[in-house]
């Protein structure tokens, strides 16, 4: 059984749309650039894994790997586990930038009604049934609600840039300085965390201190 492999599909209906003459692809370029895995092959964005009757079978998403040094981390192997904790009634797990690994996983959750589990216990009862060890969350956070599309899915955009904002709030506040870190869609940089201070100041040395994160940073 194969896992982790991605998805490439091709054929007469292969393509996302159609450019002006024709050209199949979308109409924004920027959005073409990973698009063809190779000449034919449109890149999904899928994850899947093939079992030993040759079935394929969707797990995921490309684009929700979390990759901590260089090692790939698919979240379902954490949601998974959370999800069969008593008390949780949503899971999803996403990076958090990190200035070393360049990412670590956490994970966020939402509780049933009536229970009120802790982050300490979520990670105790993660540590207790994970086996891979880089994969272990470094942190859990509990929210009555988790945020979904139109069609009900998670919305783990907006879980990755609370988890930014965390992060560089908390690393910021550790040498001392004070800002407002907001993180958001952003048409040029896909992500980007506008980072406001409380003293201009300090504007290089944020600068500085923030460009240890693979995170694309406005400060003013």
């Amino acid at each position: 059984m194969a896992s982790g492999c991605a998805i490439a599909i091709r054929g007469d209906r292969r393509a996302a749309g159609e450019r002006s003459g024709g050209v199949p692809g979308y109409l924004r370029e920027q959005d073409n650039a990973k698009l063809w895995a190779e000449e034919g092959w449109l890149n999904t964005g899928d994850l899947c894994r093939i079992d030993c009757d040759g079935y394929v079978w969707l797990t995921g998403r490309a684009k929700d790997l979390i990759i901590r040094g260089g090692h790939n981390i698919d979240p379902q192997m954490i949601e998974e586990v959370l999800a069969t904790h008593p008390s949780v009634a949503m899971a999803a797990a996403v990076g958090q930038p990190d200035a070393y690994a360049g990412e670590l996983p956490m994970a966020f959750v939402a509780a049933r009604p009536g229970t009120s589990p802790t982050p300490d216990e979520l990670l105790a009862y993660c540590r207790e049934r994970i086996p891979e060890r880089a994969a272990l969350p470094v942190r859990i956070v509990v929210l009555p609600v988790l945020p979904t599309t139109a069609v009900g899915k998670t919305f783990k955009p907006e879980l990755r840039w609370r988890a930014i904002e965390h992060v560089l709030t908390e690393a910021l506040a550790q040498q001392s300085i004070e800002a407002t870190v907001t993180a958001g869609a952003d048409e040029r940089h896909g992500t980007l965390a506008r980072v406001r201070l409380a003293d201009a100041t300090q504007a290089d040395a944020a600068r500085q201190l923030l460009g240890a994160f693979a995170v694309a940073c406005e400060v003013s």
